[in-house]
């Protein structure tokens, strides 16, 4: 009975403590096998019971989990193999199918479903697919299913290194929109000194500033099961609070670390973003690429985008100029050539050009595939 009123209790302050976030639990080898050779599944059902708990209190969760390599030797029966890229591959081919079937096992057990998605740096450096899984991870999200990442160590070659999936989630808190990306580790956090050697070492509450000094202060991995450091932490930390995503680095086999980290609670080492995600993505818009093209509107659709604060939809476009692809930045103008906003655009101006005019419900019989219903979208969008 006590049990269940520390966890309704639990629950409650949860509610309280802030409106719906979307938020990046990325999960290292070390914590997924708690030091051994194989996976700790009491410890993994625990990871998701908070997890589960987040998405009671109407948060988003998404997961980026290593440990492939570490289930395909154990599925293997811990052969011992050559130490070449072509054994980490084998291992993480015959892994993987293993780590994300223990997923959907355990979040199956509080009715959650799952998708994997298993993601390299190309898929991220290549505009087209980065938007493509820009709106795999949107539409799971909008959808109830938590989303399960992992780097593609079977296919990849040079991304199987230190860091990958430290610096991966921080490319997929990005991708979501997230506002909290925490680093789940064997250490409680960034300390003044390592303290495995020196008694003295005191753990960084907050981080402001990311300096060569902070960066002398990170180790590598200790175990030897994983691949990232905190030297990597740091490397993911700099890029998502950059991106207006707060990260926090903390003990991932802590009682309810998960659940402290989403209310507030000073747990591990905690970077603060330069920005909120909007703002940042924002001023990118304004002052970063060169606009590839321009778009005309009508005077409802100038309206609509102007005083009502609306995304821009294919019905209210009169004029396409220029050569452009999908996710790069256009003008918008009236008629009257009056500049009003600037915007990533959903679709290229070959795709533009088929639509204009068109109602958002005709995209998919025009084009035969749609990138959803406008064609610029209001988070994408600055108003001059």
């Amino acid at each position: 009975m006590a049990d269940t009123k520390n966890t309704n209790a639990r629950e409650q302050d949860l509610a309280a403590s802030a409106a719906s976030q979307t938020i990046v639990v990325k999960l290292g080898t070390s914590v997924l096998t708690g030091g051994t050779l194989k996976l700790d599944r009491a410890h993994m059902v625990e990871l998701v019971r908070q997890c589960a708990m987040l998405r009671r209190q109407g948060h988003k969760v998404i997961i980026v989990t290593s440990g492939a390599i570490a289930a395909g030797r154990e599925h293997l029966g811990y052969p011992e193999l050559p130490k070449t890229m072509a054994s980490k591959q084998l291992l993480a081919a015959v892994g993987q199918g293993r780590l994300i079937q223990e997923w959907e096992t355990l979040f199956g057990i509080y009715g959650i479903n799952i998708g994997q998605m298993l993601l390299t740096r190309a898929d991220l450096n290549d505009r087209e697919r980065y938007l493509n899984a820009r709106d795999m991870i949107v539409a799971l999200l909008d959808n109830g299913i938590v989303p399960v990442v992992n780097e593609n160590d079977a296919v990849a070659t040079t991304e199987i290194k230190v860091g990958d999936n430290d610096n991966l989630s921080a490319l997929v808190g990005i991708l979501g929109g997230a506002d909290k990306l925490l680093l789940m580790t064997d250490q409680p956090g960034l300390f003044t000194a390592d303290p495995r050697s020196n008694p003295d070492a005191e753990l960084i509450r907050e981080v402001h500033t990311i300096d060569e000094t902070l960066r002398k202060l990170a180790g590598g991995s200790v175990g030897g099961l994983g691949t990232g450091g905190m030297a990597t932490k740091l490397q993911a930390a700099d890029v998502a609070r950059r991106a207006g995503i707060e990260v926090i680095i903390a003990a991932g086999r802590r009682p309810d670390v998960i659940i402290e980290l989403a209310e507030g609670k000073s747990v591990g080492t905690r970077f603060l973003p330069l920005e909120s995600p909007l703002e940042s993505r924002k001023r990118w818009i304004l002052a970063g690429p060169p606009p590839a093209g321009d778009i005309v509107i009508d005077d409802g659709a100038v309206t609509a985008v102007q005083q009502r604060g609306s995304s821009l939809l294919a019905k209210g476009i009169t004029m396409v100029k220029g050569d452009f692809e999908r996710g790069e930045v256009v003008r918008i103008f009236d008629k009257d050539n009056n500049l009003l906003a600037r915007g990533i655009c959903r679709y290229s101006s070959v795709d533009m050009v088929k639509i204009a005019g068109k109602h958002s419900q005709e995209i998919h019989q025009v084009l035969g595939y749609e990138y959803g219903h406008v064609a610029i979208h209001r988070d994408d969008m600055v108003v001059i």
